[in-house]
C-alpha cells in the first residue's frame, strides 16, 4: 500500500470511487439470476434468500482472512487506491456558486420493486433473515432487541439491510471480552438504512446513511462508504457484497462477507496507517494537534480533514520538510496543518452536513462549489466537485485532488489529497494567489504562513 504512479487503466477500478457499469451489471444480473433460480425451485421468500446465499457461498473463493482488532479493516481503506493524480484528468470548468448541497441519490417512495416474474415477496426483511440458514447468527443477534425486530417487521420505511453471513461471524477473534449490549446494538444499526437501496442504487452511490448515530462529535447519521475495489464491490472498503437484491415486503437484503463495524476517530485512522500518514502524524504530534484531534475535550459536530499522504509531503522537497519539522519551523507547520482542517462541516462525495447535522440535499448538479472555513484564521478551502456519469472529481483550491474519497470516521470524514494545501497569498492588487504546485523556496513558504503563525484559532 504505497502511493505510486500506476498505469492509466487502474483508475478505472478505484481512483475516483467509481461504480463500474460492467461490474454492476454483472453483479446485479448475478443477483437477479439467484432470485430467478430460487423462485423456480421454491415457493417462498425464505428459500429465495437461502438459495442466493448458497450460490454466493459456492462462488466466493477470495474471502478475507482477517478482521481488524477493532472490527474495522482499516488497511483495506487505501487498498487499490494509490494513483498518480495526473493519470486521469477532466476538463476544467469555471467555479459555480452553489447554494444547494450534494445528494446521495433520489428518494425512493412507495413499495419496493419486486423480484422478476411478478412474484411478490411474502416475507419482511426480518423474516427473510430470521428464516434463512445462512444468517442464523445475525438472526440470533437481531432477536436480542425487540425494538429492532419490530422495526424490520414494520412498514414505516423501505429498509435496506447489509446482512453478514454466518461465515462473516467466523472472522471475529475468539479472544477478548464480549462488547456491551448497547455497543452491539449500535453495530447492528450500522447495517441498516431506512431507505431502499437495490443493487443498482448501491453501486451508483458513494456513501449511505445508516440508522446508527454516534452519541457525540459527529452530529449526524454514521455513513457507509460504497467502493468498487480491485476485489469487487465492497462496503467500507473491506466488506464485499456476496448476494444482492433479495427483496422483502418492506425492503431489500444484501449479503456481505464481513461485519460492518462503526469506524474509529480520525486520529485513530491516521495512527493505524503509518505507511501512508506517518509524516502527517509526526507533524500533528509535534504541534500538539494530534492530542487535540484524539481528545473529546473540545466539542464539535463532525468535520472534514483533508489529509496529505507521505508522498504529498515529499512533493514539497527536502528543504521545506526540514524547515517545517525543525524547532523554528514548528509554528509554521502548525498553521499549515490547521489549513487542512474543517470543523463542524462534513463534506462527503455525495452529502454535506453543517453544524446543525442537516444533510442538505439537491438534485446533484454536475458541478458545485463549496468554500469551507478552516481552523486557520479567516482562511477557506475552495472545493469544487464535478461529476461525469459514474466518475467524480474533487479539487481543492483548483489544484490538489482528492485521491481517496470518504474515509468515514466517528467524528467526521477523511479526504486524502494529492498535495499539501497551502493558504493563498495576497497580491498587490488584493487578489488571492493560490499555489498550483510550482517549486517553492523556504522563504516563499514562510511568506505565505507568516501572517498566521501567531494567530491560529485553537481547536
Amino acid at each position: 500500500m504505497r502511493f505510486t504512479r500506476i498505469v492509466p487503466v487502474l483508475p478505472l477500478a478505484t481512483a475516483f470511487v467509481i461504480t463500474e457499469p460492467v461490474v454492476f451489471q454483472n453483479l446485479e444480473r448475478s443477483g437477479r439470476q439467484l432470485v430467478d433460480n430460487a423462485q423456480n425451485a421454491f415457493d417462498n421468500a425464505q428459500n429465495v434468500l437461502d438459495d442466493a446465499f448458497s450460490k454466493a457461498k459456492d462462488g466466493a473463493k477470495d474471502v478475507y482472512s482477517k478482521i481488524h482488532h477493532a472490527g474495522c479493516d482499516v488497511e483495506s481503506w487505501l487498498e487499490g487506491s494509490q494513483f498518480d493524480d495526473s493519470v486521469t484528468d477532466f476538463e476544467e470548468h469555471p467555479h459555480h456558486p452553489h447554494n444547494g448541497e450534494p445528494h446521495h441519490g433520489p428518494p425512493h417512495h412507495g413499495n419496493p420493486h419486486h423480484p422478476p416474474h411478478d412474484q411478490k415477496p411474502n416475507r419482511t426483511v426480518y423474516e427473510l433473515i430470521n428464516e434463512s440458514k445462512y444468517t442464523t447468527k445475525l438472526a440470533k443477534w437481531i432477536n436480542e432487541y425487540d425494538d429492532i425486530v419490530q422495526l424490520l417487521n414494520g412498514t414505516k420505511a423501505n429498509y435496506t439491510v447489509f446482512a453478514p453471513t454466518d461465515e462473516a461471524f467466523e472472522k471475529i477473534p475468539d479472544h477478548g471480552k464480549k462488547p456491551s449490549k448497547e455497543i452491539l446494538k449500535d453495530i447492528l444499526l450500522y447495517h441498516v438504512t431506512d431507505d431502499l437501496y437495490p443493487a443498482g442504487r448501491v453501486l451508483k452511490t458513494y456513501t449511505i446513511p445508516t440508522l446508527y448515530t454516534p452519541s457525540s462529535l459527529l452530529g449526524h447519521q454514521q455513513r457507509l462508504t460504497v467502493r468498487v475495489t480491485l476485489k469487487g464491490p465492497a462496503i467500507n472498503f473491506y466488506s464485499r457484497l456476496v448476494a444482492v437484491n433479495i427483496f422483502g415486503t418492506n425492503g431489500v437484503v444484501h449479503g456481505v462477507d464481513s461485519i460492518l463495524i462503526p469506524p474509529p476517530k480520525v486520529a485513530s485512522i491516521i495512527d493505524l496507517l503509518p505507511g501512508e500518514f506517518s509524516t502527517l502524524e509526526l507533524g500533528l504530534g509535534k504541534t500538539g494537534l494530534f492530542e487535540k484531534l484524539n481528545s473529546t475535550d473540545f466539542p464539535h459536530e463532525g468535520g472534514t480533514f483533508f489529509t496529505p499522504s507521505n508522498f504529498a509531503f515529499q512533493k514539497l522537497g527536502p528543504r521545506i520538510n526540514a524547515f517545517l519539522f525543525s524547532k523554528y519551523g514548528e509554528k509554521y507547520l502548525k498553521a499549515l496543518l490547521e489549513y487542512h482542517m474543517v470543523v463542524d462541516q462534513t463534506l462527503y462525495t455525495d452529502a454535506f452536513y453543517d453544524h446543525k447535522g442537516e444533510d442538505r440535499a439537491t438534485d446533484r448538479p454536475p458541478y458545485y462549489h463549496y468554500d469551507l472555513p478552516t481552523v486557520l484564521s479567516d482562511k477557506y478551502l475552495a472545493v469544487d466537485v464535478a461529476r461525469y456519469g459514474p466518475f467524480v472529481s474533487i479539487r481543492i483550491n483548483g489544484f490538489s485532488r482528492v485521491t481517496v474519497h470518504d474515509g468515514v470516521a466517528s467524528d467526521g470524514v477523511i479526504q486524502v489529497v494529492s498535495d499539501v494545501l497551502l493558504p493563498p497569498k495576497n497580491a498587490a492588487s488584493g487578489e488571492q494567489i493560490f499555489w498550483d504546485g510550482e517549486e517553492m523556496s523556504v522563504e516563499e513558504l514562510k511568506e505565505r504562513l507568516e501572517p498566521f503563525v501567531d494567530e491560529n484559532i485553537e481547536l
